[in-house]
């Protein structure tokens, strides 16, 4: 499968909670929409297994609303930060009360403490393009 060179977002989200998050928005913005859902209980992650991940490394920016409270996503957004290139957005979507007890973790990410708006989209979606202009 080919992935997309330009403008790519990845979608780390639960299964379930896809259809709450409007990806449509960042399509009809021409950003593509790679979504991820995680992996399953018992499963690591491949990207925490130093497997590497083809749509985390296609990404141009991230949004990650997997759950915080889960060991093993707060390692993969850890991963994330440690790996992303330079420029690459990443965004959090939490709750509140996330917000707070993983501030530290947090601290390098924009953080949503709501459901992202059409307006945190576009302006995330400004910062991705902004990002490939400055890696070309």
């Amino acid at each position: 499968m080919s992935l997309p060179t330009e403008g790519v977002v990845l979608v780390d989200v639960s299964p379930g909670a896809a259809e709450q998050f409007d990806q449509s928005f960042l399509e009809r913005i021409g950003h593509p929409v790679l979504v991820c859902h995680g992996p399953h209980e018992a499963t690591l992650c491949p990207i925490l297994a130093e497997r590497g991940c083809d749509s985390f490394d296609a990404a141009h920016g991230v949004v990650f609303a997997l759950d915080l409270d889960r060991p093993q996503h707060r390692a993969i957004l850890r991963r994330y930060q440690e790996l992303a290139r330079e420029g690459v957005p990443i965004r959090a979507v939490v709750t509140p009360a996330q917000a707070e007890a993983y501030a530290d973790l947090l601290a390098e990410v924009e953080v949503w403490a709501h459901e992202p708006t059409a307006a945190d989209l576009d302006g995330f979606a400004a910062e991705v393009e902004a990002a490939d202009r400055l890696r070309t």
